[in-house]
């Protein structure tokens, strides 16, 4: 009965706030979705929904003539005299007569590249109409799943907040968003602010639906729409496309469009297929109806995206401007097969608007108080386009079921399934929740640090954390320990630690810990466990090195001021030296190799330490600059996104005092800069650059120099701009002056798509250079060039590349492979 009322209630509202409505069908009777409405008079109005439903709010009774537009049909216009409220307005559309003229056909230029020709011609001209602009955005997002799978790899799915039918199907995700937003062509800039916002069967009712992230604007050189695309209209455009006229038809006002059909050169390019639509003698663009797949965007999983935007004449400053855009998608994985739809409608435009210093700043996106508690008759009447049917019943459901599961004893129910304690459950963690209480006990299972290294042989970690929360605000706290134990030297290794953040917008947060632990000798972690384990086990080659500390430690971190994060640690250890206690290896019978010394200053040295045992206090303190950060500020959080003009600056001190010896303290600065660069269709450049400096140069414990991240695997996953691929791990060192220096370049589609065959592959060439200067000794430098986007159909994450290191007049070379994301 409940349902059936909320149903009522929000119908009743539909009809009372409604001023005309009606439903749109094309010649056999089929709904239209997303065609535009507005008064003759006006630019915008609204969009019909995808039963073909729409309302327009109309201010007066009288006569209006009503525009109903829709790419690809006959612009039709209806007048009507409205004598009350609400007024029923159906329409029927007629598909566009797209005529070829037979000028078109025998001229012996391509008609379709003269006409991209003057639209690239005249971008700027159009654009600059409107370059300063404010506008109401409405947005829409909805996910739809067929059969979902009940569970993976062996984890419940549950039923996706109630959306799901018998057949697990239904909806996943709704949201919609109000905004206003102001955009900037020079300086370019962006900003937004939510006016409400709303997620079906959310309490939290912060959508996905920024306008920025579906700014997609065609005029510009390269289309941000899931990766940067060739845009039809971009001044490099010949090299991607080809194009070809479809042919004409009249607008409502009687301009003649051009109907251009793009065809991609070459298919596995960053580029669009579909058509776009322009206007004669103005040359602006009328409609865009394309479509890309998942390879050109590199997004495992989606079978196609489509692109539809419609635009308007505006008078008042004689520009055509978007007022609508629809994104539809398809994708499935793991057994999910989505729908996706994210529409957009544009209203109020206002090219003259009071911008100034204080309507842009590096606070992107914000929302107003109690923008996400907004309830169903506010929504009614503010919302341009109506729901569907199936829209509505998934609030009504979603709304009431989610007062259900805030109780206690429907969450209590939950965690009792979720609680289960499995066979699997000691290998790969368990936790044991409690949602209502808001705290849960978690234990991080045996198989989650297994690993292998000649000091402890086969190892294993036992993590047991109690976490609980104290708002929704994301204010926690968490206490734990966790227990390590080395099988060849048969040593348990204790620790604890406690844990507070205070709020998600400057994200302060302390940490205390202490107790025993093994630590790599250079601070920066070389050496990633995994493929440690795996060449060690196969090839008999391990190559981390480790000593054991008994230490205290407390760490403070904070945003103190939007791009500038601060850090500072103070910890005092004992530092262990540690050997050899294992020579095992599934190659042991097999290779001659023999694994070498936990020595990393000898590595054939098994008896003598590389230091001597004593105990030491560290102070660091650091900072990150992100300078000109962008930054969006949600009502529970705050979201860095950086700014990619500039690059980021780390300053770092580190202070070691009270040793055992007074020559083994020290003092030392290090410097970082990176950024990474979109070169547009030239790919994009990145760069990392790190300098150390001590104050004067001791004799101090090799774990406290300043050390190079080498690599000695074929296969790595680490950070390709922060260490070396051909460097033995602890070849380089110093306790004196250092620095290093990484670039990259990837050219993406720029360079092979043009070449013939190899285009079909869909590779990317890139290629880099990498240097080290450490102080008595010669520079070392490699350079390196190779293909990344490598894989099989829509999986292409690796990167292959050929490197040529020098280092003392001595070259040598290798093959690596990279998994990049």
């Amino acid at each position: 009965m409940t349902k059936i009322i909320s149903l009522f209630f929000i119908f009743f509202c539909f009809s009372t706030f409604s001023q005309v409505r009606g439903k749109i069908t094309d010649a056999k009777n089929n709904p239209l979705s997303f065609v535009n409405i507005y008064l003759s008079e006006s630019i915008t109005g609204t969009t019909s929904n995808d039963d073909g439903e729409y309302i327009l709010d109309v201010k007066k009774t009288g006569k209006h003539t009503i525009v109903f537009q829709f790419l690809g049909y006959k612009t039709l216009k209806k007048e009507v005299n409205i004598t009350a409220f609400p007024f029923e307005l159906n329409a029927q559309l007629q598909e566009e007569n797209i005529v070829l003229d037979e000028i078109s056909i025998s001229t012996k230029d391509n008609p379709a590249n003269a006409i991209i020709r003057k639209v690239i011609a005249n971008k700027d001209k159009n654009t600059d109409k409107f370059a300063d602009y404010t506008a109401k955005f409405y947005s829409r997002g909805l996910y739809k799943i067929k059969n979902a799978p009940k569970s993976i790899l062996g984890q419940t799915l549950g039923d996706f907040g109630g959306g799901l039918d018998s057949t697990r199907s239904g909806i996943i995700y709704l949201s919609e968003t109000i905004s206003e937003i102001a955009y900037q062509k020079k300086p370019k800039n962006f900003k937004e602010n939510v006016i409400a916002s709303k997620v079906s069967g959310s309490d939290n009712g912060v959508s996905f639906n920024r306008a920025q992230d579906v700014n997609i604007n065609f005029y510009q050189n390269n289309v941000e729409f899931g990766n940067d695309l060739i845009s039809p209209i971009s001044n490099s455009a010949f090299g991607y496309y080809r194009y070809k006229l479809e042919g004409t038809f009249y607008d409502k006002n009687g301009r003649l469009i051009n109907k251009i059909k793009i065809i991609p050169k070459r298919k596995n390019d960053r580029v669009f297929s579909g058509a776009v639509y322009v206007v004669e003698d103005d040359w602006a663009l009328y409609g865009v109806n394309v479509a890309v797949t998942g390879v050109q965007v590199n997004i495992p999983g989606i079978d196609v995206l489509k692109l539809k935007q419609d635009y308007n004449y505006s008078k008042n400053n004689d520009a055509w401007v978007l007022i609508s855009q629809s994104i539809t998608f398809k994708f499935s994985i793991f057994g999910f097969n989505v729908d996706g739809k994210f529409s957009s409608a544009y209203s109020e435009y206002n090219f003259e608007p009071n911008s100034n210093k204080i309507t842009f700043t590096n606070e992107v996106l914000t929302f107003e108080k109690e923008a996400t508690k907004k309830d169903s008759v506010y929504w009614t009447r503010l919302r341009p386009v109506p729901l569907t049917k199936e829209e509505v019943t998934d609030y009504s459901i979603k709304d009431s079921i989610k007062v259900v599961r805030k109780s206690k004893k429907y969450l209590d129910s939950i965690n009792k399934k979720q609680n289960k304690f499995k066979v699997l459950s000691p290998l790969f963690g368990y936790t044991y929740r409690n949602s209502y209480e808001k705290w849960s006990l978690n234990f991080s299972g045996l198989i989650n640090k297994f690993g292998f290294n000649t000091v402890q042989g086969p190892h294993a970690s036992l993590k047991v954390d109690y976490l609980k929360r104290e708002s929704d605000k994301d204010i926690k706290w968490k206490l734990g320990t966790e227990l390590s134990y080395g099988f060849s030297e048969k040593k348990m290794r204790p620790s604890v630690f406690f844990s507070r953040k205070w709020n998600n917008f400057s994200k302060p947060e302390l940490t205390i810990s202490g107790g025993v632990k093994t630590a790599q000798f250079n601070h920066r972690i070389p050496v990633a466990p995994l493929g440690n384990l795996i060449r060690a086990l196969l090839n008999k080659q391990s190559f981390i090195k480790i000593y054991e500390k008994t230490f205290a430690k407390i760490r403070y971190s904070e945003e103190v001021k939007n791009g500038i994060d601060f850090y500072t640690s103070l910890e005092y250890a004992k530092r262990k030296p540690l050997f050899n206690a294992s020579t095992y290896s599934f190659a042991e019978q097999s290779t001659n190799n023999s694994y070498t010394s936990n020595n990393p200053l000898d590595p054939t040295n098994f008896l003598n330490a590389p230091f001597t045992e004593h105990s030491i206090a560290t102070l660091n303190i650091g900072a990150a600059f992100t300078f000109g950060q962008k930054y969006l500020s949600y009502p529970d959080r705050k979201i860095n996104i950086g700014n990619s003009k500039y690059p980021t600056l780390g300053l770092f001190y580190r202070k070691t005092f009270a040793a055992d010896k007074n020559y083994w303290n020290s003092d030392v600065f290090i410097a970082n800069l990176n950024q990474d660069i979109n070169a547009g269709g030239y790919g994009y450049f990145k760069y990392n650059l790190r300098a150390g400096s001590f104050l004067k140069k001791k004799d101090i414990p090799i774990m406290d120099y300043l050390q190079a991240n080498g690599n000695q695997l074929f296969f790595v996953t680490d950070n390709q701009l922060s260490s070396f691929n051909l460097l033995e791990y602890y070849k380089f060192f110093t306790n004196d002056k250092y620095a290093e220096g990484h670039i990259e370049h990837n050219f993406r589609g720029a360079i092979l798509s043009k070449i013939p065959l190899i285009n079909k592959l869909n590779f990317h060439l890139f290629g880099g250079a990498k240097t080290l200067f450490m102080a008595d000794s010669k520079p070392y430098t490699e350079h390196y060039i190779g293909l990344s986007n490598v894989g099989i159909g829509k999986w292409r994450f690796l990167h292959i590349y050929f490197v040529q290191s020098n280092h003392d007049d001595v070259s040598d070379s290798g093959i690596v492979l990279r998994i990049d994301f």
